[in-house]
């Protein structure tokens, strides 16, 4: 069965003034759109492979057929990306900080979460090209870590589980804030969604 363009809890405009409502519409209309498209075009060439859940093909690349790999690594992992993006963002929130488990494991792993806060937006700000930069866990150890990733590949294929991204390709902020990419980051902490974070967190 073909992968659907998931539809968002929220409405376009209600990350306003933060994230605006038209890069909000051609970002989830557009651009996610034609990344579901494509990567269920690669998959109609191997429709036994709409069987398996976009993620695990994803965490094991080279169990894809050649010829439809990079497709998925491409086209899937935009789709899956952009999937837990909209996820990791909600309507603006007074003092928008993680609390409870995922504040403890933030902590731990980086002294505070204003240190986070600092070493994540300095990943993303200084990221070369488009990609994204991710708040992950490592399957065998407790410390959680951050690491970008070019293009739309996914921290899936490095044995990590997202626990929380952001999107800096272009397309995510340019009407709103041209070449201003700390700008765009500043703003995006005002909309993260911690309780989406935390619960990936305990599941992981």
């Amino acid at each position: 069965m073909a992968h659907l363009l998931p539809k968002l809890s929220y409405t376009y405009d209600a990350l306003e003034p933060y994230i605006d409502a038209k890069t909000m519409e051609i970002h989830h209309s557009k651009h996610h759109q034609t990344y579901t498209d494509k990567f269920n075009a690669a998959l109609e060439k191997h429709p036994e492979l709409f069987e398996k859940a976009p993620q695990d093909l994803l965490k094991d690349t080279s169990k894809i057929p050649e010829d439809i790999r990079q497709a998925v690594i491409n086209h899937g992992g935009g789709y899956v990306n952009h999937n837990l993006f909209w996820e990791f963002l909600r309507p603006g929130q007074e003092n928008n900080t993680p609390q409870g488990a995922l504040l403890e494991a933030i902590n731990k792993s980086f002294t505070s979460f204003e240190n986070f806060k600092t070493i994540f937006t300095n990943e993303a700000s200084l990221k070369f090209g488009s990609g994204w930069t991710w708040l992950c866990k490592k399957a065998s150890e407790e410390k959680l870590v951050i690491i970008s990733t070019s293009n739309q590949d996914s921290p899936l294929s490095q044995g990590l589980t997202p626990i929380m991204t952001i999107d800096i390709w272009e397309h995510a902020y340019y009407l709103k804030h041209q070449n201003r990419r700390p700008e765009y980051i500043e703003n995006w902490w005002k909309v993260a969604n911690w309780a989406k974070a935390e619960e990936l967190l305990k599941q992981a």
